[in-house]
């Protein structure tokens, strides 16, 4: 399974599979069977391409609805089984990460972010990146501060279900 966070599916169609770049991996990993569509999360999704059976909350969504909402629907997707959490900072929007390659407005807010991880606790994490940060797009360190608070969320994720497990 895999929750990704990202402005694009990154699900282009690339018959090679030697070929992977950051707009084919997710069409990679599930045609070679690394990830369970049916089992996977997008978040913050605002270009589209066929979705190949991942369930998709794009930012329209998440503007509407709360964050602890999107998080509750992504916990159910997934279940208890293993995930892979990708978190690409052009899902925020410009105004809150201008130092990437791909940006595009109407994105998350920092806050929407924070309290969509926070309330994934307790999910299965067994990796974690926080990809697409271009310091020299970056003007006054904005997405870098960012990318670092993602971060450090992903990383208090992953202790929290290990001290969890640990205490049983």
């Amino acid at each position: 399974s895999f929750i990704h966070f990202d402005a694009h599916t990154d699900t282009w169609e690339d018959p090679d599979p030697t070929r992977i770049d950051h707009g084919t991996m997710m069409y990679h990993a599930i045609n070679q069977g690394v990830a369970a569509p049916e089992r996977s999360v997008q978040i913050g999704i605002r270009t589209h391409n066929d979705p190949l059976g991942v369930s998709i909350f794009d930012a329209d969504c998440v503007h509407e609805r709360e964050p602890e909402w999107v998080a509750e629907q992504a916990r159910q997707v997934v279940g208890d089984h293993p995930v892979y959490l990708t978190f690409d900072i052009d899902a925020l929007d410009p105004a809150f990460a201008p130092g990437t390659g791909t940006p595009v407005i109407g994105g998350l807010s920092t806050y929407q972010a924070h309290k969509i991880l926070r309330n994934l606790a307790g999910i299965n994490l067994v990796g974690m990146d926080v990809v697409e940060v271009s310091p020299p797009f970056d003007h006054g360190n904005i997405t870098a501060i960012a990318g670092a608070e993602l971060a450090q969320d992903l990383v208090a994720l992953w202790a929290y279900r290990h001290c969890e497990e640990a205490r049983q």
